[in-house]
């Protein structure tokens, strides 16, 4: 630390002086985190060390509601600091992240582990019929009560050593990973050396490709960065076969190479500790102890969906396959499709069987008219919210943007940061994040944050979408919408703080306004022209809607399956020393989608999402949810669509309730029964 910065005052420990509780970034340097930290970590223990040492009676106000009231600055300091470790994490930030790591879980044992809290709230778990609770505050107890004794908070203190120190290393390993992963990712990213390599590309991802090589000081030439998953956006455009195979050879190499950021050791202690800290809280495997509270209840009931999924999915991938080697041998080609041709050529037999090039479809998707005219005009007709811009509120890069929401009587909901675009310093992907979650006990308004990797092409150059990139943005906006609209009086079920397999129910419910007549007609304008897209296009996009869903599928549920398969190992078969490309390999044959051509989505070496993310034993839950939002958009289907009314009943039952109660109790209070998973199929073609 500088003599300047010991000196001068922290801004992480002080009242913001922005709105909404915003950090003040422009003030905040990297030296002020980990004292930052040092002090928040210190006040949060004193504030639970008041609570347990209380000589009076537990009762929820001074157990239970002063737990809440608790860690404010902590919640302050980390959210802070994450926000700017996944999305700016420059080589200062990463060292602080690996300094960070064993401190946080550290702090984080201490009290969901802390006896004397657990206690008192035992105390007022057993005494929780016997007293006045509101819904909400009965299952806050119920709650915390399942957390601290799924954490291990009934162990004996040997026990607790012990898994202290697996939560520690877990921590330190986690954070390698993600490190690794990043470096890895940067350091693969594709040079060309000649324009002709990337024909098929447009202007605008050219331009990107000429701007990510200039700010390598690689002037002249093309670079082609990475996305987090297998695939790449590219693939169905480029010409060239083999600026196809180097794309996704290199994709798939990361974190694999026997280099420093090899990430193939380090898995496999994160999968070993696991499982042995399952063991340890008394359950068989990791996907054991993460599934038991969630709303799957068990990996058995996992499995079952996953595979029954996987056999019509692999049949129907095998059927897309052969028409694509059937186009090569109409060309008069020599060769068997590889994994790195089948978007090039699935997107020829789309242009033959439907007349639709997606490729072509990116001047009608100009970014900001789809921001405003899409994404925001939808959220608008179905809740009544507004977004106004604030260039004068700094957030933690030049290229967030931060907005302001109200709601339709003019009160102020809270902000939404957009971070579009792809840099060296941001981890693969798109995600949503709150940097303040609303809380009634706190006064606090929510601060969600979304990113996304679109590419940046030049300065003057229009940002022009995929389709999938229009997809992802409406995707992490529901994100945002469930962090912007859940109000609750307690911080522990604020803003998407449900369970794993239930909190991308939201975020893909509201993909479903993508193609809504009036939200498209305004967003989908041909960039030069104007004109909207084509009636006939948008009914060709409907008709081929199950197209290549054989695919899709499988390389999503092979990802899935993968997850489990490691987390589903026992302590002693995790001690083992698996060969990881065997391991996925023997785990890919028991499900039946080891097709070389159709590669899982992840592969274990950078499947961030579970080894350094939160979805560990829990990747399942995007088709999980899936049930539920095709069954909810059959249901604003049948119940005329884009209206106030629905808006309102879905934030009201859904949205607005946060985590404060069960959630399939929630659907069930929003749906009137349980989803059927038969919309699900259709949608997928696994019904035929």
């Amino acid at each position: 630390m500088t003599d300047a910065a010991a000196t001068s005052p922290n801004p992480l420990l002080a009242p913001t002086p922005l709105p909404y509780g915003l950090p003040p970034y422009g003030d905040i340097r990297p030296e002020h985190y980990l004292p930052a930290f040092e002090a928040a970590f210190a006040e949060h223990l004193d504030e639970v060390a008041r609570i347990t040492g209380a000589g009076s009676e537990p009762t929820f106000e001074n157990t239970i509601e002063a737990l809440e009231r608790s860690g404010a600055l902590l919640d302050r300091v980390e959210r802070a600091f994450y926000t700017v470790s996944s999305a700016d994490a420059t080589d200062e930030i990463q060292a602080i992240e690996e300094q960070l790591a064993p401190l946080m879980s550290a702090h984080s044992d201490a009290i969901q582990l802390d006896s004397a809290l657990y206690e008192r709230i035992q105390t007022i778990h057993d005494r929780r019929d016997e007293v006045d609770l509101t819904p909400e505050q009965r299952y806050l107890v119920e709650r915390r009560h399942r957390e601290m004794s799924h954490a291990g908070a009934a162990l004996d203190d040997a026990a607790k050593a012990t898994l202290t120190e697996l939560n520690s290393r877990l921590s330190v390993l986690t954070t390698t990973f993600e490190k690794n992963l990043l470096a890895d990712t940067n350091d693969l990213a594709v040079v060309f050396d000649d324009v002709s390599e990337l024909d098929g590309l447009t202007e605008g991802e050219i331009s990107a490709a000429a701007q990510a090589a200039a700010d390598r000081g690689l002037d002249g030439r093309y670079v082609v960065t990475l996305t987090l998953f297998t695939g790449h956006p590219y693939l169905s455009s480029l010409t060239n076969r083999e600026s196809r195979r180097r794309l996704l050879e290199a994709s798939r190499s990361r974190a694999s190479r026997g280099n420093e950021n090899d990430n193939r050791a380090t898995l496999r202690e994160i999968s070993r500790l696991r499982a042995q800290r399952a063991a340890l809280l008394g359950y068989d495997t990791h996907a054991g102890y993460i599934t038991s509270d969630e709303t799957a209840g068990s990996p058995q009931a996992v499995h079952a969906l996953l595979r029954r999924l996987a056999v019509p999915a692999a049949e129907n991938a095998r059927r897309e396959q052969a028409a694509l080697q059937a186009v090569i041998d109409g060309d008069g080609e020599s060769f068997t499709l590889e994994a790195h041709d089948w978007a090039f050529y699935t997107e020829r037999v789309r242009a033959a069987r439907y007349d639709l090039d997606r490729a072509a479809l990116r001047p009608w998707f100009e970014a900001e008219r789809v921001l405003r005219d899409g994404v925001f005009e939808a959220a608008h007709r179905l809740y009544g919210v507004t977004f106004v811009e604030r260039p004068d509120l700094p957030a933690y890069h030049p290229d967030a943007r931060v907005f302001e929401v109200f709601d339709e009587d003019g009160s102020a909901v809270g902000l939404y940061i957009l971070d579009l675009y792809t840099r060296d310093t941001k981890r693969g992907g798109a995600w949503m994040n709150s940097i303040v979650d609303q809380s009634h006990l706190r006064g606090s308004k929510p601060v969600v944050v979304n990113n996304l990797n679109v590419p940046k092409p030049a300065p003057g150059t229009p940002t022009l979408l995929t389709l999938d990139e229009v997809t992802t943005l409406f995707h992490e906006f529901g994100h945002a919408l469930h962090g912007l609209f859940a109000t609750v009086t307690y911080p522990h079920f604020a803003g998407t703080a449900v369970f794993r397999d239930f909190v991308e129910f939201p975020s893909q419910v509201n993909e479903m306004w993508i193609y809504w007549p009036e939200i498209l007609d305004r967003y989908a304008r041909h960039i030069e022209t104007g004109e909207p897209l084509p009636a006939e296009i948008v009914e060709k996009l409907h008709a081929s809607e199950t197209f290549n869903q054989g695919f899709a599928t499988s390389e999503y549920l092979a990802a899935a399956w993968l997850d489990q398969a490691w987390h589903s190992l026992t302590a002693p078969q995790a001690a083992a020393d698996l060969d990881v490309a065997e391991f996925e390999a023997s785990a890919l044959a028991d499900i039946g989608l080891a097709n070389p051509a159709v590669p899982t989505r992840y592969s274990s070496t950078y499947f961030a999402h579970v080894f350094s993310g939160g979805y560990s034993a829990g990747y399942y839950s995007y088709i999980w949810s899936e049930v539920l939002d095709a069954d909810t958009v059959e249901w604003f289907g049948e119940n005329g669509g884009l209206t106030r009314e629905n808006g309102d009943r879905f934030r009201r039952r859904l949205l607005g309730v946060g985590g404060s109660k069960d959630p399939l109790e929630a659907y069930r209070d929003f749906r009137g029964r349980d989803a059927d998973i038969q919309p699900l199929l259709k949608r997928r073609g696994l019904d035929g």
